[in-house]
């Protein structure tokens, strides 16, 4: 069953970042593609760090939260018609293709009931709720930046390297401070598609 949730955990993150890449060649920028990341090989999205060792530490400490990343899919915005706006459609496509891949696994768990497909369910429902956590560099924080007005965006984009140090506080010595704000909406969408 762990090694089950490990694989769907990787590869529920590179289809996550091959969204992203795909909707930012859609838009204009052709950087994933060219960088050869649009692919569901987990080799070139697996990052020793995010991919593998932070969801095992999560495991091993008890953290109540499982939670990895692949290799971010390398974006340039400058290939967008609109920055701003393009730039959150794309940090926004990861979140939507993980709502997807739980309702896949419902609708899977309507035909076939077992524990993977709950499992898988909560997880991508999981990823999907964190990774929309206006905090830098989670999807959320591009999403909010592209609905703000142009000094309020660029005066965030400045706090952007300080955002993963928050993140991995948050992860490590505060996991009840993320499910303080992403269970009542995780438990929301599980019981939308799980009545």
């Amino acid at each position: 069953m762990f090694l089950i949730q490990i694989a769907i955990l990787i590869y529920s993150v590179i289809l996550h970042e091959v969204a992203h890449g795909f909707i930012a060649d859609k838009l204009g920028d052709p950087t994933a593609r060219l960088y050869k990341r649009l692919t569901l090989n987990p080799l070139p999205h697996i990052d020793p760090l995010y991919t593998i060792l932070l969801p095992l530490i999560l495991i091993i400490t008890g953290a109540g939260i499982i939670f990895g990343a692949a290799k971010p899919v390398p974006i340039d915005p400058y290939n967008f018609r609109d920055k701003k706006k393009d730039t959150a459609i794309v940090a926004l496509a990861g979140p939507l293709t993980n709502i997807l891949i739980a309702c896949l696994f419902a609708l899977l768990f309507r035909i076939y009931p077992n524990d993977i497909f709950i499992s898988a369910i909560q997880l991508n429902i999981g990823l999907a709720v964190f990774n929309l956590i206006p905090i830098p560099p989670l999807d959320g924080f591009k999403v909010l930046a592209g609905i703000m007005s142009d000094n309020v965006a660029n005066m965030m984009y400045k706090m952007e390297n300080y955002g993963l140090t928050v993140v991995f506080m948050l992860l490590f010595f505060f996991p009840q401070v993320i499910f303080a704000f992403t269970r009542p909406i995780t438990q929301f969408l599980f019981r939308l598609l799980l009545p």
